[in-house]
C-alpha cells in the first residue's frame, strides 16, 4: 500500500511537471516576440504620424525591449533620414523615386497603408464643392475671392505646405494636375497646425489627410462633386490619394524594424479607426510615376 501510494505520488508530480512544461512552451511561443530589442526612430509623414503613434504605444507594450520614437518633419525629412542611417524607418506619403537626391535602390518600400487627401476651409464657408480648375485657379493665385467660385464676398487665404511635405506633393499632382501652387506667409509644415489655422481663419482654404478633416472648425470639400470618402479613395473616383510608406535602409534593416511595420501594416481595425485605408482594400494600384491601374 505504501507502495502504491509513492507510484501514485510520482506519477501525479509527473502529470504537474508535463503540465508546467506544457504552459511554458505555450508561453514562449505566444511571447516569443519578448526576444525583440532595440531602438527605432520612424520619422517623417505627419500624415503617417498619428498611426504610427498609436501602433508604437501597442507594440512597445507588447515588446518591452524596444524602444520607438516616431517624429514628424515631412515625407521630406523622412526620406532623407533614413538614407543618412540617422532614422530606422522614414515615413513618407510619397515614393523614394519622387525625392530628388535620394537612392530608391538602396531603400526598402513597405507600403503600410493609404491616405486620401481633402481640400479644406473654414467650417462656416458656404462653398462645399469645387472643380479640378477651380482649385487649381485658387492654389496658383488665379482666383482670390470666394465670390469667383459660388461663394460670398470674402478673400481668399490659401494655407500651403512646406516643399518636403508629402502631402503637397500628391495635393499638386493629383489635385492640381502637375501645377505648383502659389508661395504664401501662411506655409505650414505639420498637418495638425494646417487644421488649426484654417479653423482659426474665416476664408481660409488648405489640405489635409483624411485622418485629419474631422477636426473641429474645418470641413471638407467635394471635388468635382465626388466626396472625399474611403469608398471613393478605394476605386479612385476620388483620385486624390497616396500610399503611406515605411522605408527602411536595405542594408541596415533589423528584427525589430520589420516587426513592428509587420504590425502597424497589418491591424486593419486601428488603420481605419484612425482614417487610413488597408492596402488590401484598394481595387486599384498607383506606381512610383503616379500611374493608376485596375
Amino acid at each position: 500500500m505504501k507502495t502504491k501510494k509513492v507510484l501514485v505520488g510520482l506519477v501525479a508530480g509527473a502529470a504537474l511537471i508535463g503540465l508546467a512544461a506544457c504552459g511554458n512552451s505555450t508561453s514562449s511561443t505566444t511571447s516569443s516576440s519578448a526576444n525583440l530589442s532595440g531602438k527605432i526612430v520612424a520619422g517623417g509623414s505627419t500624415a503617417l504620424q498619428p498611426l504610427a503613434q498609436a501602433a508604437s504605444t501597442e507594440f512597445m507594450a507588447k515588446n518591452p525591449n524596444v524602444q520607438i520614437t516616431v517624429q514628424g518633419g515631412g515625407s521630406g525629412t523622412g526620406l532623407t533620414q533614413v538614407s543618412s542611417g540617422s532614422f530606422q524607418i522614414g515615413n513618407s506619403d510619397i515614393f523614394a523615386e519622387q525625392k530628388s537626391g535620394i537612392d530608391a535602390s538602396k531603400l526598402t518600400d513597405n507600403k503600410v497603408a493609404v491616405v486620401g487627401d481633402a481640400a479644406i476651409v473654414n467650417s462656416k464657408n458656404g462653398v462645399s464643392n469645387l472643380t479640378k480648375a477651380q482649385l487649381t485657379d485658387i492654389f496658383t493665385g488665379k482666383v482670390t475671392n470666394w465670390s469667383q467660385v459660388g461663394g460670398s464676398n470674402e478673400k481668399i487665404t490659401v494655407i500651403g505646405r512646406t516643399a518636403g511635405s508629402g502631402t503637397r506633393v500628391t495635393f499638386d499632382n493629383t489635385a492640381l494636375g502637375g501645377d505648383s501652387e502659389l508661395s504664401t506667409e501662411a506655409t505650414q509644415d505639420a498637418s495638425g497646425s494646417v487644421t488649426k489655422l484654417v479653423a482659426q481663419t474665416p476664408g481660409a482654404i488648405s489640405y489635409v489627410a483624411f485622418s485629419y478633416t474631422s477636426d473641429s472648425g474645418i470641413k471638407a470639400l467635394k471635388l468635382d462633386g465626388v466626396a472625399p470618402t474611403y469608398a471613393n479613395v478605394e476605386t479612385n473616383a476620388y483620385p486624390v490619394w497616396s500610399y503611406e510608406h515605411m522605408y527602411t535602409l536595405a542594408s541596415k534593416t533589423t528584427a525589430a524594424d520589420k516587426a513592428f511595420i509587420k504590425f502597424l501594416a497589418s491591424d486593419t481595425a486601428d488603420l481605419k479607426k484612425l482614417g487610413y485605408i488597408p492596402v488590401t482594400d484598394m481595387k486599384v494600384t498607383m506606381d512610383s510615376n503616379g500611374k493608376v491601374s485596375k
